[in-house]
């Protein structure tokens, strides 16, 4: 017998944010958004799905295949939001990982015009509590270049375990060494951590 997936919240509320999946008719709006941060997310994220969007049909057929993700649980890709403005503040995305265990990935980026203000702490931990609250993970798991300060930041703020570090084992977009830094977090130690809203 099929297991039914389990009935997911349309909107997941936060302290000055709330985050959802990304719908139809999102395109317009995806599109001038993709092409804003274009050189802000080309060194960190430029395998990111915002990087390959050329036009506003391109970015609505992404949106809706983002959408389709989401309903078939395959992966989970939310724009964060101000609750006041609705303004786009951060992208979140979750990815299964390992679905016997079950474990997930998280990977996440800022707008260029909300860095520094905490809007993706505040996106991460809403969205763990998804992770582990609605998809009943026991661990999900994150990975960032370890030049990258601010998501390693982000990762800690949020409780996440720092697991390792594989050293120099690339090359950057300006030809520099760097390497990956690996972060973890469980269901328990999850549990046991401070609300961050």
């Amino acid at each position: 017998m099929p297991i039914t997936p389990p009935e997911l919240p349309q909107r997941i509320e936060a302290q000055r944010i709330y985050l959802r999946s990304y719908q139809a008719g999102d395109g317009p709006w995806f599109y001038i958004m993709s092409q804003r941060n274009r050189t802000h997310l080309a060194r960190y994220e430029a395998d990111n799905v915002v990087m390959t969007i050329a036009s506003e049909q391109e970015a609505e057929v992404l949106v809706r295949e983002l959408a389709a993700e989401w309903r078939t649980q395959n992966a989970f890709f939310m724009g964060a939001f101000d609750r006041e403005t609705d303004e786009f503040v951060a992208q979140v995305y979750v990815g299964r990982a390992n679905r016997d265990l079950p474990e997930f990935e998280i990977g996440f980026f800022v707008d260029k015009d909300h860095q520094g203000q905490g809007y993706v702490t505040e996106a991460v931990s809403a969205a763990l509590g998804f992770v582990f609250d609605h998809l009943h993970a026991h661990r999900v798991r994150m990975q960032c270049d370890d030049t990258n300060q601010p998501s390693w930041r982000v990762a800690e703020r949020c409780g996440m375990i720092r697991e390792g570090h594989i050293r120099e084992s690339k090359l950057n977009a300006d030809d520099e060494l760097t390497g990956t830094l690996h972060y973890g977090l469980l269901k328990r130690e999850f549990e046991a951590l401070p609300s961050l809203g």
